[in-house]
């Protein structure tokens, strides 16, 4: 993975202000270390900030193909760029380096806008074909890659972090209070909205197309496509598979070519073992195909029920795997490292167990690794969340159409818990939006109440016509015709993995460190062949993740490939700590909460004081610890990026130290003077 970062004019070919694609380019020097290049010409600017994995001595960019009007700059890995380089030199093209990314421009001479949907691996692109004059910014179906962008009067500005769109001096820094609701919705931000207005998340399988204007009345045109949805069979009609064996025997196949695409690099290539079937069946594949000599890496938590240290080392032994690596996380880490964490996410952050990963990456930097392989996607392709087997049990309540039985049951369980609900209205509503009942309502809502406890009424006010769920493009007419299991998945995909799980807890802590992560349960042929099954190999009876279970029982220990589903996270008590840190008393301060205004001075005072009178690990203790720590994350974004005041804490700056003495410029074209 690398940064990248452009601007381009949408009203003709004047020259990029000078010094601010450089600035934007230094904004995401911890993305690539390794060199940087840049492409200028009248009206367009491009950068990239390269971590070099394959081809280390000529994958240089910018990168153009033979006659010099087609450019790139590529964040990511095409996995399966071996094969296509035999496929273009075949039809004639010239291939003169060692890297995935040369063959961006030729596959783009080929089947131009086609192109998007040929493209494996993850990925973040911008393309520049001089002829058309057109800028074509695409990225990877599941949304691995990092790609935001803004349009600022006649300028379009693009980068892997919102750092980078700051930097430029073009972009002014505004609160977008529908973003911040989205993550008191969804504990992530799924985009194309983000926290910061005017500034949207290029959405997973889309691309963007942008024709500038030619200065004699022709206006600009920039269009966004999507290249690949998110599909499934009709409820009914999908693969039974009548022989368990052949199927495991299939989807073995289909992994372990997923894993080896993965394991292609001109580094050593490492894995996150968390002791848990994910993991642990990636390493064991990776070990089968390279090896035992992988390093492997895990956090170790400090407290029993969540440590999972020794299934990892269990899990590491029954493979013949080196021992993992181990990073301790205690509970007063997760404070000392939330204001880094905040900084690198661009948002607030609620789940602990990322700042834990941003500590586990700083690591395998340490250790000299550019490149680790990860089990995410497993639970989201194969329903490894417990709330799908309560939407199960609930289900069993309607069975009598009409009376609403589960709505009964669940607003009676949150009254005697003293939760508070929204109402049935709001919940008909929601269900609308996604085709349906939908086993992550329920899972939201437990964040989502906070809206209620916390929301300042002028928030309440701003927010009150509008409805996160109808904005994730649901298709429900589509999906109306699948099973609910598969509208579940939809939803883990578009809101849990790319909102967060690739992001947060992804891409953006991983390359906080120059770190790139790899998935290969995100393989194109993994999605496709797992979409296409009947639910039953997802979800049999209540044991998740059957199928992978059924092959993992091939390759790991047992008590592995059983192990039910331990959600990593750091201990919620750790923000609750006494003494508790300076900053968390001066960002809940009556005079800083007044200067964000989004909420509510009275509530967040009575709650801070109220819920340690709770019983520990109970219900409502869980949901007001949820709202409190979002609520501090909103305030500490809010001070990092929109100009500091509310604590003694620095404030996130485009002034950044110049870029490493190692790394090597690289130039095409002219270059801007400095």
């Amino acid at each position: 993975m690398c940064g990248i970062a452009g601007i381009i004019d949408l009203a003709g070919e004047r020259l990029v202000p000078e010094g601010c694609i450089q600035r934007m380019a230094r904004a995401l020097l911890h993305r690539g270390p390794d060199e940087e290049g840049f492409l200028v010409r009248p009206g367009l600017a491009l950068a990239s900030r390269r971590l070099s994995i394959v081809g280390l001595a000529d994958g240089q960019q910018p990168m153009g193909n033979e006659d010099r009007n087609v450019f790139v700059v590529f964040n990511g890995e095409l996995f399966d760029y071996v094969e296509r380089r035999v496929e273009l030199r075949e039809r004639g093209h010239r291939l003169v380096t060692h890297c995935d990314t040369e063959i961006i421009p030729h596959l783009w001479e080929d089947h131009r806008e086609q192109m998007w949907e040929k493209l494996r691996g993850q990925f973040a692109i911008a393309l520049w074909d001089e002829r058309k004059r057109q800028l074509q910014l695409g990225r990877d179906r599941f949304g691995i890659a990092p790609l935001f962008w803004t349009r600022q009067g006649d300028w379009l500005l693009f980068a892997s972090e919102i750092k980078g769109l700051l930097a430029s001096g073009m972009v002014s820094v505004r609160a977008d209070r529908r973003g911040i609701d989205h993550v008191f919705t969804f504990s992530a931000v799924p985009g194309p909205r983000t926290c910061f207005e005017g500034v949207q998340l290029l959405r997973p399988g889309h691309f963007l197309s942008i024709s500038p204007g030619n200065g004699n009345g022709a206006s600009a045109v920039v269009q966004e496509r999507a290249f690949w949805e998110m599909n499934f069979p009709d409820q009914g009609v999908e693969e039974w598979g009548e022989n368990p064996k052949r199927l495991v025997d299939d989807f073995e196949k289909v992994l372990l070519q997923a894993v080896e695409e993965r394991l292609r690099a001109d580094v050593p290539v490492g894995a996150y073992l968390s002791g848990g079937v994910d993991s642990s069946m990636i390493v064991a594949l990776a070990c089968h195909l390279k090896g035992p000599a992988i390093n492997t890496y895990t956090v170790r938590v400090h407290e029993p029920e969540l440590d999972e240290l020794d299934a990892a080392s269990l899990s590491a032994r029954h493979i013949g795997a080196k021992p993992p690596i181990v990073q301790d996380f205690r509970d007063e880490d997760a404070l000392a490292t939330y204001p880094r964490l905040i900084t690198a996410a661009e948002a607030p952050v609620i789940d602990t167990a990322c700042a834990a990963l941003l500590q586990l990456s700083g690591r395998v930097h340490s250790c000299g690794q550019k490149v680790v392989l990860t089990g995410e996607g497993a639970d989201e392709w194969l329903v490894g969340y417990p709330w799908y087997k309560a939407a199960k049990l609930m289900g069993f309540l309607d069975l009598i159409p009409g009376v609403g039985f589960s709505n009964i049951a669940r607003n009676a369980y949150l009254s005697v818990n003293k939760v508070p609900h929204f109402s049935d209205a709001w919940r008909q509503q929601v269900e609308n939006s996604v085709g349906g009942p939908n086993a992550w309502i329920d899972a939201y809502g437990l964040l989502a109440i906070s809206k209620l406890r916390f929301y300042s009424e002028p928030m309440r006010e701003t927010l009150a016509q509008t409805n996160p769920w109808t904005e994730l493009d649901f298709p429900v007419e589509r999906a109306k015709r699948w099973d609910p299991l598969h509208r579940g998945v939809w939803i883990a995909a578009r809101v849990l993995l790319a909102g967060h799980l690739l992001q947060a807890k992804g891409d953006r802590v991983a390359m906080h460190s120059s770190v790139e992560v790899r998935y290969p349960f995100l393989d194109e042929d993994v999605f496709d062949f797992l979409a296409k099954l009947h639910p039953r190999w997802r979800l049999r009876g209540f044991r998740d993740k059957h199928l992978l279970r059924l092959l993992a029982e091939r390759w790991v220990p047992k008590s592995v490939a059983r192990r039910h589903k331990v959600i990593f996270r750091a201990p919620l008590d750790s923000f609750h700590m006494q003494p508790e840190p300076p900053f968390i008393a001066q960002l809940l301060s009556e005079e800083s909460l007044r200067k964000t205004g989004y909420f509510d001075l009275s509530a967040v005072a009575r709650w801070r004081n109220d819920f340690r009178k709770m019983r520990a690990g109970s219900l409502p203790r869980l949901s007001v610890e949820m709202g409190l720590m979002a609520v501090v994350a909103t305030q500490l974004w809010h001070h990092l990026f929109m100009g500091g005041g509310l604590a003694d804490l620095p404030e996130w700056s485009a002034i950044q130290t110049p870029a490493a003495a190692e790394a090597r410029p690289t130039q095409v074209g002219e270059l801007a003077k400095t």
